[in-house]
């Protein structure tokens, strides 16, 4: 709004400053700024808020070192990060612009969602929130509306990248950009020659229709990353600040790629597509690093209030949404690595005890516990006796968080540098 006022008063009056307002770069830093102040100082009046509700989180005792202290700890605080988040993309992105109409409908949509299942577990006075059935069906939906947004809107368009080769060795002398936009369902791919995949490619053999048959797989894709990134980020949220930093760091990385892919001088150097308008993004992602790094302030260990699934789905759905929007979606494997292996966990371990339990009539574990994170958490052995039962005794919940950081901060730096690793 205040984006959209100024340029009026520009444009109208000549006001001072006003053309401020033209630059992303002082938009994002405001951004960021508004939604720090946000989620620190009107976090704390929500806190409060959920306290005197008692609104707390319900604890199992599962045998985990420092569990049971977390009992009654104020839950759905992921809506101090909606609000952190939102506020500011409204007050100084450009409104007009598809990728930001996007990420304020993904967050809304995911928050509604969370909002729904923290509500019928404090309601239940347990655990079973909302079926999964009903969360698969709304994370498809927002992936579909995404998918079909992508497609359908004008506005979505790319300018490949022309190399221009030259000398003995025929190496890139410079980049080139197609004259005109055009709709395409090509992406960026790591670790490739000329670091774009077309999922039209995939369907060369229906002749005309293959355009058409990429943009199904397209949505697909889109559906499966958007399910498969939400539902990660929830499986993280088990420790204090676990996933909001983690998330934090890929929301930086998010933002670096959305500015370069906006802007056709970087994008020229780094040898990428040209992706008019994503730059916008950076304003959003101004906002989403300011909240999730204002959050942690009260969910740092020991936390003082939990994100929720209100928060988890919405942080794992913004960021698959915004890589996808930015075509860089098939980066995720590598960006948000951490979210990737505590699905996998998960996944190992319910498999091997399945498998177990069928053949041997007594399922066995791979891990002391999932997701990943809590196999650190729990002392002693249990399961086979494999490199995967180290460390024996448990370890302290803020150092496992710190590593998992760590761990998340070499990953984003891998997924910068595979736009140049060819």
């Amino acid at each position: 709004m205040l984006y959209h006022l100024f340029k009026y008063l520009e444009n109208i009056f000549v006001f001072p400053g006003a053309h401020l307002f033209n630059y992303i770069s002082f938009r994002t830093g405001l951004a960021f700024i508004l939604a720090l102040l946000l989620s620190t100082i009107f976090g704390r009046r929500i806190i409060n808020y959920l306290q005197k509700k008692q609104i707390g989180e319900t604890i199992r005792d599962l045998g985990l070192e420092g569990q049971m202290s977390k009992k009654g700890t104020p839950t759905m605080g992921g809506i101090i990060i909606i609000i952190a988040i939102f506020v500011p993309t409204i007050l100084l992105a450009n409104l007009t612009n598809i990728y930001v109409i996007l990420m304020l409908i993904t967050t809304v949509w995911l928050g509604l969602i969370g909002f729904l299942d923290d509500y019928m577990k404090i309601s239940r006075k347990n655990k079973e929130g909302l079926n999964g059935r009903f969360k698969i069906v709304g994370q498809v939906g927002l992936g579909l509306i995404v998918g079909l947004t992508m497609y359908m809107s004008s506005d979505v368009v790319i300018r490949e990248n022309l190399e221009v080769k030259g000398g003995i060795n025929q190496r890139v002398e410079n980049v080139l950009y197609a004259k005109h936009d055009i709709k395409s369902t090509k992406t960026t791919i790591p670790f490739v020659k000329n670091n774009n995949l077309n999922y039209a490619d995939a369907f060369k053999w229906a002749g005309d229709k293959a355009q058409q048959y990429g943009w199904i797989l397209f949505v697909l894709v889109a559906i499966f990353i958007v399910t498969a990134v939400s539902n990660g980020a929830n499986l993280t949220d088990g420790l204090d600040g676990l996933a909001t930093g983690s998330s934090a760091i890929m929301g930086i990385i998010l933002g670096i790629l959305a500015y370069v892919s906006g802007n056709i001088n970087y994008s020229g150097y780094l040898n990428i597509m040209y992706l008019p308008g994503t730059g916008e993004l950076l304003v959003f992602a101004g906002a989403f690093i300011g909240a999730t790094i204002g959050f942690l302030w009260y969910n740092a260990y020991p936390a003082q209030v939990f994100m929720g699934d209100t928060g988890s789905l919405t942080l794992g759905g913004i960021i698959a949404v915004f890589a996808i929007a930015i075509r860089k979606e098939l980066l995720i494997p590598i960006l948000c690595g951490v979210f990737f292996i505590e699905s996998l966990s998960v996944m190992i371990q319910v498999a091997y005890f399945k498998y177990t339990k069928k053949r041997f009539g007594e399922g066995k574990r791979v891990f002391k516990m999932t997701p990943l994170h809590h196999h650190y958490q729990k002392a002693g052995n249990s399961g086979i006796q494999a490199i995967f039962q180290r460390p024996i005794n448990a370890m302290p919940e803020s150092r496992i968080v710190i590593r998992f950081w760590i761990v998340g901060i070499i990953l984003a730096a891998i997924t910068i540098i595979t736009l140049k690793i060819r």
